[in-house]
């Protein structure tokens, strides 16, 4: 398990990708490419607009409250433990496996926020990762070699664990 220790998290609550007030604003650049989503909100959003996200990972809450809008899950469904603040093996196999067979819904037991990292790393180039940013409005990380960086610095930050 990998945890994100408390002086490292306020560098995960900026974007990590395009800042959007909301999907309507970039529904256009949305590509034939993957489209992965992390959170119910998002997912929901991009289901009502008849985009069918090959990942989505969700965890029934939004801003740690019950989702009243919960999403479809489509294809295989995996659940899987992920306490808040951490990374655990679990949810990470699930992301790569999800990436090599698509459509899959990874259900969180826990919290999904930090999801987006290994996926942007387990993701091919090209794929588009849309995720919530609570009281902000929704990004967009298009994966490219930067992102797989930018992720791979941010995983240096946890420390891991055999729990």
């Amino acid at each position: 398990m990998l945890t994100l220790p408390e002086e490292h998290r306020k560098v995960f609550q900026e974007p990590f990708g395009e800042l959007h007030r909301n999907l309507d604003e970039i529904i256009w650049k949305i590509s034939a490419g993957p489209i992965y989503a992390v959170g119910d909100v998002v997912t929901y959003n991009l289901q009502k607009r008849g985009i069918t996200p090959a990942i989505a990972v969700v965890d029934g809450l939004t801003m740690r409250s019950p989702c009243k809008r919960m999403p479809a899950v489509h294809g295989e469904s995996i659940r899987v433990k992920n306490p808040p603040g951490t990374l655990t093996n679990e949810l990470i196999r699930a992301l790569e496996h999800a990436v090599g067979h698509p459509p899959v819904t990874v259900i969180v037991d826990g919290e999904e926020d930090l999801a987006v990292i290994p996926l942007v790393i387990a993701a091919p180039e090209g794929a588009m990762i849309l995720y919530g940013q609570p009281h902000r409005g929704v990004v967009l990380r298009v994966v490219d070699h930067e992102a797989k960086k930018t992720a791979r610095d941010f995983l240096s930050r946890f420390i891991h664990s055999d729990a």
